[in-house]
């Protein structure tokens, strides 16, 4: 079965394998440059000019690897030399003009920006154009394109734009780590930084988990990925790579719901957490919205604590479908209970790079959260266990009770764009709903940029590893002790 979804995720994957494979063997990647290139580049050239311009390619994803420019704030980050370049041509009429009688394309332009040359196709007055696509839309054959480059595309806050060099540049002021371009960019020149190596550290230096012990916590959206095997062998598979235990984010998720619900109660409107990129994109591009944003932690940060309050030496690596968690865990509430992240793509290069084989493993099982925490992988998730928390609370505290006379009314919005028009709606007043939960991921968690693959099942995924839990009530997880 295929593992990923592009050409660039294997790239980026043997990568990270090899970085990993000599930091578990206490080498220096960088030293091992060499040895790490004749890998991942044959002795001709399969993908550029040469193998010389693929090796240096290589060696600017192995600092990424490694963490990347220790200069640069943001997440995300461009390896110049492996951009492209692309064309940013805006609206180009092709060769698919048929030289109509119609015209519609110069009816509907008010700029003058349309002529026809001596076969009748149509032409774009580039000093006129405004790029504002409406030639586009009405011409009947589809003849005009808007040639705008992959990252950009993707990039619905619009932080990424052309530099001098004319290779993508990222505005950290924009900029909200959703990893959106990283998937999207058909030469890997995006990239999310990676703290493998980081992570690798910890667990050598807890020698065995006798200075420290180290926990995995992992993202419900686990579910949906590694679909060659069954989930509980990816739980055991993360266990032997040296976890002194495996917990699942959705018994953070539980008591995180639980909390939002009574906030929620409390002050009558909110806008949830969990999503890291959802929050940086209130903060950066809708401050008005910033008093309603909860003040619960992340499910993530929520277990962290749970852990490190049970057991204040721990580590705590999250492992989930996210690159804008390894931004979250730089604010302080949080890097103090979670010390490392990695995405679902580093930890197929961890397995690789300690020879484990899932196939052989036994299965184990998570058993601490309910089908609702579980659930919060999936747009529209969390918004339904808060409404369930709601419940749980009004029949815990009796008809009397704030609870027992409050109605939630939730919308939920996956992709930026969605979350933009449902934001400016709520900051003008207009919104009916009471709870706005935001994903900036479209479908949610499984469609995070750090995912090994995407697709339309990984929803039924989701559905059916939250069926399957045994705990069928919020408070019968979200409170454990």
């Amino acid at each position: 079965m295929r593992i990923f979804d592009t050409k660039v995720q294997e790239i980026k994957y043997k990568v990270l394998s090899e970085v990993a494979r000599k930091t578990w063997e206490g080498k220096d990647s960088f030293a091992e440059f060499d040895d790490i290139a004749k890998l991942i580049v044959a002795d001709e050239p399969t993908m550029r000019c040469c193998i010389y311009k693929e090796r240096a390619i290589v060696a600017e994803r192995i600092r990424i690897a490694l963490g990347g420019k220790k200069d640069n704030p943001n997440i995300i980050e461009v390896i110049e030399i492996a951009c492209d370049e692309c064309p940013v041509a805006g609206h180009v009429v092709t060769d698919l003009c048929r030289g109509c009688i119609a015209h519609r394309c110069q009816d509907v332009c008010k700029l003058g920006a349309i002529s026809f040359d001596e076969h009748q196709n149509a032409k774009i007055d580039k000093s006129k154009c405004v790029e504002c696509g409406k030639c586009a839309n009405v011409c009947p054959y589809k003849a005009i394109n808007n040639f705008i480059r992959p990252c950009e595309r993707a990039c619905k806050v619009k932080a990424i734009h052309m530099g001098e060099t004319k290779a993508a540049t990222i505005d950290h002021s924009k900029c909200i780590s959703c990893g959106a371009c990283v998937y999207q960019c058909p030469f890997g020149a995006t990239v999310d930084k990676s703290f493998i190596v980081d992570a690798i550290h910890i667990i050598k230096g807890s020698k065995e988990n006798t200075a420290y012990k180290v926990y995995a916590i992992v993202a419900p959206s686990i579910a949906s990925q590694f679909k060659y095997v069954e989930m509980g062998q990816v739980i055991t598979g993360i266990k032997n790579l040296g976890f002194f235990e495996v917990m699942e984010v959705a018994f953070g998720a539980d008591m995180v719901a639980l909390s939002e619900a009574q906030e929620l109660i409390d002050k009558g409107f909110l806008t949830t957490s969990c999503c890291p990129a959802f929050v940086s994109y209130i903060y950066k591009h809708c401050p008005s919205m910033i008093p309603h944003i909860s003040h619960n932690l992340s499910p993530m940060a929520a277990l962290g604590k749970y852990i490190k309050e049970h057991d204040r030496s721990a580590k705590v690596i999250f492992i989930g479908p996210c690159t804008a968690k390894k931004e979250e865990i730089r604010r302080e509430e949080v890097g103090t209970y979670v010390d490392c992240v990695l995405t679902f793509e580093e930890l197929q290069a961890l397995f690789s790079s300690r020879d484990i084989e899932l196939e052989c493993l036994e299965e184990k099982q998570f058993e601490k959260a309910s089908g609702f925490g579980r659930g919060f992988a999936n747009t529209g998730g969390v918004a339904q266990a808060v409404t369930q928390a709601v419940k749980e609370l009004a029949t815990e505290s009796g008809e009397e009770s704030t609870a027992a006379h409050f109605t939630v009314n939730p919308i939920a919005c996956d992709g930026i764009e969605k979350c933009k028009t449902i934001l400016l709606r709520a900051s003008k007043g207009g919104l009916p709903n009471n709870l706005i939960e935001g994903m900036a991921c479209i479908d949610g968690c499984i469609g995070g940029a750090g995912c090994l693959s995407h697709g339309e099942k990984n929803r039924d995924y989701i559905v059916k590893y939250s069926n399957a839990s045994k705990i069928k009530s919020l408070h019968e997880s979200g409170r454990a002790e």
